[in-house]
């Protein structure tokens, strides 16, 4: 018998013996590395999430205690003009008051607080809070004729209306054009109200 034949006879005996490729695993096997690896995917996962959740936690408290620091920087500018009003002279005074309003509304329109004066426009309970009626018979019932106290907006929402006195008397608005609204009898409740609040 030759050696080929005796090989051959051997492998046809054992065919696992012939191959050289690693025999496949298990089906248990198989899934437990699976499983093993999902379990480390989780852990990994959750350890990530924990880290994002302190690292949000700890931008809000940051951002809560220096989110005014613009603001604030902004600010000290008329603090340092209201130092400079105190210093000895009437004249001083008087310009470092005007200089510290400047600066201070400078400082607020930078951060998006703008002052308003409604001096002349008619009467809006949305911007305007009435303190007290004018008789006057020269402008408009219901315009704006004196501005105790200007308003101010952020952005487009109001932080504090005008302080205003409204006119009585005079020639009626007129009414705009459309259907009537309750928005010109909730401006003369408000007028009026506002008016025996303050007479």
């Amino acid at each position: 018998m030759t050696d080929q034949s005796a090989r051959a006879e051997d492998e046809a005996a054992n065919p696992q013996a012939s191959t050289d490729q690693p025999t496949a695993p298990a089906p248990s096997t198989a899934l437990e590395r699976e499983l093993g690896e999902m379990k480390d995917r989780l852990l990994r996962t959750l350890a990530e999430m924990e880290n994002l959740r302190k690292r949000t936690e700890r931008e809000v408290a940051d951002s809560r205690l220096y989110g005014v620091t613009a603001f604030a920087r902004d600010i000290l500018g008329v603090a340092d003009n209201m130092r400079r009003a105190l210093e000895p002279g009437v004249k001083a005074l008087i310009d470092g008051v005007e200089l510290t309003e400047r600066e201070l509304l400078k400082a607020l329109e930078k951060n998006g607080v703008r002052q308003f004066s409604p001096q002349g426009e008619k009467f809006d309970p949305n911007f305007h809070q009435a303190m007290f009626e004018v008789p006057d018979a020269s402008v408009p019932a219901g315009s704006v004729v004196q501005v105790v106290q200007p308003g101010y907006r952020i952005g487009d929402r109001v932080l504090r209306p005008a302080l205003v006195g409204v006119s009585k008397g005079g020639p009626k608005t007129a009414p705009k054009s459309g259907p009537k609204s309750g928005s010109a009898a909730t401006n003369d409740n408000a007028r009026s109200a506002g008016a025996t609040a303050f007479d």
